[in-house]
């Protein structure tokens, strides 16, 4: 995995939670769950990259 996408997938994440944390500040639910899809597609990528690098090696 290049650095650069790993930022980009931690930034990712990142900001979901925030969204997420926003959502149930303001009891926005579509905020808060937009929170967590952001977050989970952040992870779906890492794992993805893990896969290629497996088999890169």
């Amino acid at each position: 995995m290049s650095g650069v996408d790993k930022a980009k997938n931690k930034a990712e994440k990142v900001a979901g939670k925030a969204k997420e944390k926003f959502g149930a500040a303001t009891d926005d639910k579509d905020k808060k769950h937009e929170g967590k899809v952001d977050q989970a597609k952040s992870d779906l990528k890492d794992a993805g990259e893990k896969v290629k690098d497996a088999f890169r090696h």
